[in-house]
């Protein structure tokens, strides 16, 4: 998997007790289009501390242009923001 760390736009649901559950996400191509892609499935959750804060990262699998590909998104506690980080 390559390091993207890009910022994305996320459909998501919460837990009572805060934990969000990713089911899509819109990115932005270099073209300024955007592309929609569809979680599949989650394959492991866990959390971790990067420069002191506190992020849950989710390893996922999605049908991405035809192709099964396997991606890693972040989701920053303090500031509410979902990241790409590697496909």
């Amino acid at each position: 998997m390559k390091v993207v760390a890009k910022p994305i736009e996320m459909a998501a649901w919460f837990t009572r007790d805060g934990i969000p559950h990713p089911i899509k996400f819109r990115i932005v191509n270099e073209d300024e289009s955007y592309t929609v892609i569809k979680i599949d499935k989650i394959i492991c959750t866990h959390t971790e501390k990067l420069a002191g804060n506190c992020m849950y990262v989710f390893r996922c699998q999605s049908v991405v242009e035809g192709i099964e590909r396997i991606f890693e998104i972040k989701y920053e506690i303090s500031t509410c923001r979902w990241i790409l980080f590697k496909i």
